[in-house]
């Protein structure tokens, strides 16, 4: 088992200060660990790589996709030099395609399979009339990735790719991610408003 060196969210809120950036880390890890508990993995380890893989992004986004320096390089080489593993390391440079890391370990492929579906998820629900994820189903969420006008920065061959590799059917994939979100949805910003609510 790999143990943590710190607390991976007190070194998230050091490294990323964007409300909407820290939300999709919450996010992603809240996918991680939800199938690291489906696995019968290391929930603890998943739910790091989650808070961590796009911890440089706000300071060093590679925009380009640089395929040595800029996120996720940074970030892989500062987890390095303060003790964290090479496992939780590898899983966060895999997940950018350009970074020259094959997807090898179930960690690696489900970080890339949950990263851009966990923020699409995210999109649909924040449309909703109530912005509530406890609305959103797999249908919606299907429905939305057809209308190429949403969400337009979300790569929907990547979420394909992802549950691909991932060796699992889409639906199944989509699904899951929305039981992970619903278990966080205060935290991320996704309760019913109290007005619709009640």
């Amino acid at each position: 088992m790999t143990s943590l060196t710190s607390d991976p969210l007190v070194i998230l809120h050091e490294w990323v200060q964007s409300e909407s950036l820290r939300k999709h880390c919450y996010a992603v890890a809240d996918s991680m660990k939800h199938f690291a508990i489906l696995r019968g993995d290391d929930a603890e380890v998943w739910e790091a790589v989650g808070l961590l893989h796009d911890m440089d992004y706000e300071h060093h986004p590679n925009l380009e996709r640089s395929s040595t320096q800029g996120h996720p390089f940074v970030a892989a080489a500062w987890l390095r030099e303060h003790g964290w593993s090479e496992e939780i390391c590898r899983a966060v440079l895999s997940h950018a395609d350009y970074s020259g890391v094959s997807r090898e370990t179930p960690l690696e492929k489900t970080l890339y399979a949950v990263d851009e579906l966990s923020g699409f998820v995210i999109a649909v629900a924040r449309v909703r009339p109530s912005k509530s994820i406890h609305e959103v189903d797999v249908p919606a969420v299907k429905k939305k990735m057809k209308d190429k006008a949403f969400a337009r920065a979300v790569n929907r061959d990547d979420i394909l790719r992802g549950a691909e590799e991932l060796g699992m059917p889409l639906d199944h994939v989509i699904a899951e991610v929305i039981n992970a979100l619903k278990s966080d949805a205060e935290r991320l910003g996704l309760q019913s408003s109290p007005t619709l609510a009640s």
